[in-house]
């Protein structure tokens, strides 16, 4: 899919949120969900391509054909109890590690849910793919993120144009 401006997670709406928590939060109020990269756009030395084939429980095998790996990131991301991602894409695929908590990711195609506790991993397999998540428990949940075929610049996390499901209804 072609998009003109892409408007990533961590730049708008972290940084909303950030302003927002600055004007109206007490200082001790935390942020919702925190993205901390820890690793810059890393490029791949070698000519490097692969597939995914992504087969969850139930549903078809989707597979995913990656001519260019060369860029990578790895960010740390958490969130407080309630926090849900808006829906959202990404330019190509991500291995998600939740290391602790639990997260409830959330197809845009059908609106099915699924969990994964800390120590489970997936892939989403971006391409245009819609999703969202939500941390339903009473605690915080930690995930590591490694983001696939990134682009030069940019964000990771691709918002604009994107809005919820008709399936979905918030609750």
């Amino acid at each position: 899919m072609n998009r003109t401006k892409r408007v990533s997670l961590p730049a708008a709406v972290i940084g909303a949120i950030a302003v927002l928590a600055v004007l109206v939060l007490p200082a001790s109020a935390q942020l919702p969900i925190t993205v901390e990269p820890l690793t810059p756009r890393s490029l791949l030395t070698d000519d490097v391509s692969g597939q995914l084939r992504i087969k969850e429980a139930g549903g078809p095998t989707t597979t995913i054909n990656m001519e260019d790996l060369s860029r990578v990131v790895t960010a740390r991301i958490a969130l407080e109890p309630g926090a849900m991602f808006p829906w959202h894409t990404h330019s190509g695929p991500v291995l998600v590690t939740v290391a602790e908590g639990a997260l409830v990711y959330i197809n845009g195609e059908d609106c099915s849910e699924r969990t994964y506790q800390a120590g489970e991993a997936f892939f989403d397999t971006g391409h245009g793919h819609v999703h969202s998540a939500v941390n339903r428990t009473a605690g915080v949940t930690v995930l590591y993120a490694t983001f696939l075929q990134v682009l030069a610049s940019g964000p990771l996390t691709l918002t604009e144009g994107v809005s919820a499901p008709t399936c979905w209804t918030a609750g």
